[in-house]
């Protein structure tokens, strides 16, 4: 299936693409090496509307829809996958969230300066033993008054360092299982609200990945988002948009991949010739481009069903579980491609293969998108 862009399309790409080159790509290796937060970056992308792509202009968004966020994101990601994380994140769980689920109030409150990039989002569900089964996890929140007093520890929370306001999954009803989750919306300087260790990583490395420690944290009542106990759905709704997040940025990542493999392939000689003139290493190429072409079109595809209202569970499941292991194998012929010069910092391939890793591992390992696609086929209620 083709995909006919609009003008607004075509526009939004071609001013990430420049922006993405002049502005994210400069600083890129070097953060890298320092982990230095993009913060002044992000907010140069706020003020470009690139952080609150698909929320409406009467919550100070850009009002764009999946198609050219999924444009814009894949841009950035080709220079800075670090970046391109926080900006996957921030909108497609935490801006869309409080979109779908908010109240009004949440939406002027919290929903504009989001958009705005005034303020980052991160969303915090993962625990020390609840990752792939969020019913596992055993934060509490517990209602006193017109407050809930929540405990407990969030494992590997993107931005949860320089995040301003967080979604906060906890149980309201532990009897309830996944059904007695609820979600907050918890602010940096709350009471209790502690950040732990930060993560020292392969990849991402200029976007922090920390615990946050929730102890005796007092949330008022009207900052819970939703109704009681849809937590669960709410991730698991923020989650589908956030697949379709993730195989945005391993598209941006494999084609950095391949555009440096080209370029190098061009310049280098062996044997008194280019080494882009021997053929195992064209087939090499041609396999890169054809998988990053294939995994486009599934991220479209999903994106494109998301646009139109309809399900695409399984399909941003399919999207992401493609184009997050492309991005591995196409990185490690990136690396295989530079010989000796792809492992040394000097070249980016050695970031890309990096930064890659860890896409078939969040929101959702291949093996849970691989039970959400095998149920959705099978026709199997039952969802991780």
């Amino acid at each position: 299936m083709s995909f006919k862009f609009t003008d607004e399309h075509l526009m939004i790409q071609s001013m990430v693409r420049e922006f993405s080159k002049g502005v994210i790509a400069p600083t890129a290796m070097e953060r890298d090496r320092t982990k230095e937060f993009p913060i002044e970056n992000l907010k140069k992308m706020g003020e470009l509307g690139l952080m609150g792509m698909m929320v409406p202009p009467e919550y100070s968004g850009s009002g764009s829809d999946t198609i050219g966020y999924v444009l814009a994101l894949s841009e950035i990601a080709y220079s800075c996958a670090s970046t391109a994380v926080v900006m996957s994140v921030h909108n497609s769980i935490v801006c869309e969230s409080i979109l779908v689920y908010g109240n009004q109030r949440q939406k002027e409150k919290y929903l504009k300066p989001l958009a705005r990039g005034e303020i980052i989002g991160a969303f915090a569900m993962t625990e020390p033993q609840a990752g792939s089964d969020p019913s596992r996890q055993v934060t509490l929140a517990v209602q006193g008054g017109d407050h809930y007093i929540l405990n407990g520890t969030k494992r590997f929370i993107t931005t949860g360092k320089n995040a301003e306001l967080v979604i906060v999954t906890a149980k309201t009803d532990v009897a309830k299982r996944h059904r007695g989750i609820s979600a907050f919306l918890v602010k940096k300087g709350t009471p209790g609200f502690n950040i732990g260790k930060m993560e020292e990583k392969m990849g991402l490395c200029a976007s922090d990945t920390t615990d946050l420690i929730l102890e005796d944290c007092r949330v008022p009542a009207e900052d819970m988002i939703g109704d009681k106990g849809e937590g669960f759905k709410i991730a698991m709704t923020g989650l589908d948009s956030g697949r379709i997040g993730i195989a945005a940025q391993s598209v941006g990542v494999a084609q950095a991949a391949l555009d440096a493999s080209v370029t190098y392939a061009k310049e280098r000689e062996q044997f008194g010739q280019p080494i882009s003139k021997f053929q195992g290493l064209r087939w090499m190429i041609a396999d890169m481009a054809t998988e990053i072409e294939a995994a486009r079109q599934l991220m479209f595809s999903a994106a494109s069903m998301k646009d139109r209202g309809e399900k695409y569970t399984a399909q941003a499941s399919m999207a992401k579980l493609f184009a997050s292991e492309m991005v591995n194998r196409v990185t490690e012929k990136a690396l295989q491609i530079h010989g000796g010069y792809g492992y040394v910092k000097e070249f980016p391939v050695e970031r890309f293969y990096r930064d890659a890793r860890v896409f078939t591992i969040y929101e959702g390992t291949s093996e849970i998108q691989r039970i959400v696609i095998s149920n959705h086929i099978l026709k199997d209620k039952r969802s991780p």
